[in-house]
């Protein structure tokens, strides 16, 4: 399988995260054999990822029989060039859908909605749309899915934020922390709403038995993200790639734990085809946990640049306002039901971003 990677793709490592999630994965990928999948924000970070690892999946006739892949979007962030591979791809159905908007929906086994504004300085700037997708749009995948027998799964996927800023004592956080949450704060659209959608699903279930299952993932970075997209991650190298010292708009002391693109897709996946109908599970990195300072220290060390951090102040006077302090996961629930165990360490996940960024410096802005 890696032989088949063209190492000139600039997408490349998105190839080749699909090539360890399909290792990873090894008999549970049979469960898509001869299946329909469709999966809502396929342009986004979270869906490029599926994409290439349903190509690669059909590519490799890992399979019997191929998986059918509706991609869906409304593309308000741009049409990636890396979509234009799949226009006219066997096996792929690419179209512009607004899902808040009540969609004819294809007859299909899987449906992952990963459907939703994410960034924080973007979901502040579409609220309203943020809050429709994780709720309307939800609603409307679940109504679909009430009397259609062919659904098998769906993944719904919420957020670690949803737990809001956790008192230390509630680090590392479980699934069963209720949260400590402004509903009208800044970043409310977001983390209320997925709140609400997770609502939606554990009801839909309880009420109609569809087969819903919601992933709460921790800080996911990695190939695929842009590096417009204005989270941590991006933000450094974006400055590193400009040849200009790291700037940090907090005094740096907030910590993060940071889940491989490759290692969370795996765990969603294994939500997806469990049997967990109404739970949640927290899909991330246990450790390490680490300040921004330090996270900034550590990209600068990865890219061999003679640049340092600068402590500035954001224009934006609400840039930290319910910013979490910590942040940091148990996922002792995912390590027992689902097997999973993420595998890259930060450091080995930098650098493979470090590597994609080379080749994909241009991206569509807001």
């Amino acid at each position: 399988m890696e032989k088949m990677v063209n190492k000139s793709n600039k997408n490349a490592e998105l190839i080749n995260n699909a090539n360890l999630i399909i290792l990873a994965l090894d008999k549970l990928n049979s469960k898509f054999s001869g299946k329909t999948v469709l999966i809502t924000g396929a342009a986004g970070f979270l869906g490029s990822q599926f994409v290439y690892y349903f190509d690669l999946l059909n590519s490799l006739k890992i399979n019997e029989k191929p998986t059918k892949v509706y991609l869906w979007d409304n593309f308000i962030r741009g049409i990636p060039d890396w979509m234009n591979d799949f226009t006219s791809k066997k096996n792929f159905i690419l179209e512009t859908k607004d899902i808040i908007i009540d969609c004819d929906y294809p007859n299909t086994n899987y449906i992952i909605h990963a459907a939703s504004i994410a960034s924080p300085i973007f979901y502040r700037k579409y609220p309203l749309e943020t809050i429709f997708s994780n709720i309307t749009g939800l609603k409307n995948i679940l109504d679909f899915s009430i009397n259609n027998k062919s659904i098998d799964s769906i993944l719904f996927f919420s957020t670690s934020e949803i737990y809001g800023d956790p008192d230390n004592k509630n680090i590392p956080t479980k699934e069963t922390y209720r949260g400590n949450v402004s509903c009208t704060g800044p970043r409310a659209c977001y983390d209320e709403s997925k709140r609400l959608g997770e609502t939606l699903c554990v009801n839909y279930n309880n009420i109609h038995k569809v087969p819903v299952k919601i992933a709460r993932p921790f800080n996911n970075y990695g190939p695929g993200l842009k590096i417009s997209d204005r989270r941590v991650i991006p933000d450094f190298f974006r400055n590193i790639f400009n040849d200009e010292n790291i700037e940090l708009l907090s005094d740096g002391t907030a910590t993060r734990t940071f889940c491989y693109i490759s290692d969370a897709i795996e765990g969603y996946i294994r939500i997806l085809l469990s049997d967990y109908n109404g739970e949640s599970f927290n899909i991330g990195a246990e450790f390490p946990e680490i300040s921004m300072l330090d996270l900034a220290k550590l990209t600068i060390e990865i890219s061999n640049k003679p640049l340092k951090v600068e402590f500035k102040t954001s224009s934006d006077k609400e840039y930290l306002s319910d910013n979490p302090q910590r942040r940091c996961p148990s996922i002792e629930k995912a390590k027992e039901a689902l097997n999973f165990n993420p595998k890259i360490s930060l450091k080995e996940g930098l650098k493979r971003t470090y590597d994609y960024y080379k080749n994909n410096l241009e991206s569509e802005e807001l």
